[in-house]
């Protein structure tokens, strides 16, 4: 029994691991977002015993990057980090002030910038854009892998 909550008896979990997470947009924001999510892949490895590998953990940081340099350029800085999971997949959603959707353009090697959200579908399953009552959501459905 490698594992220590088998070992100690405690059941397995049953709800999905939730964590959020505020920023405001201050340099190193983005940076702390992925710090963030690195703990996050820590705990959900543990409680979960969900792989998790490099490569994975890599996806992610770039997913959550994009996402939330997206709500810093475009929505004004302050935004919230919530990641949600289980050992299945991961979700990463970022909560900001604009009512404003973003704009998924068309795939293009010689445009400079832009291509966040590009990078986000590609590296997901889906991805989700919802209106709130105080702006937006972003999403993005990161699979793990079996």
């Amino acid at each position: 029994m490698a594992d220590g909550a088998e070992a100690a008896g405690d059941p397995a979990p049953t709800r999905p691991l939730h964590h959020v997470a505020h920023f405001d947009g201050t340099p190193g924001s983005v940076a702390a977002a992925r710090a963030v999510t690195t703990r996050f892949l820590h705990r959900l490895g543990a409680e979960w015993c969900a792989r998790v590998p490099e490569r994975t953990t890599g996806d992610l940081h770039l997913v959550v990057s994009e996402l939330a340099t997206n709500a810093e350029r475009h929505a004004g800085g302050f935004h919230a980090l919530e990641l949600t999971g289980d050992a299945t997949h991961v979700v990463v959603t970022v909560h900001d002030t604009s009512p404003v959707a973003p704009t998924f353009l068309r795939p293009d090697p010689a445009r400079v910038g832009g291509h966040g959200l590009e990078i986000v579908r590609a590296l997901s399953r889906e991805v989700r854009i919802a209106r709130t009552p105080g702006g937006k959501s972003v999403g993005a459905v990161v699979d793990l892998p079996h």
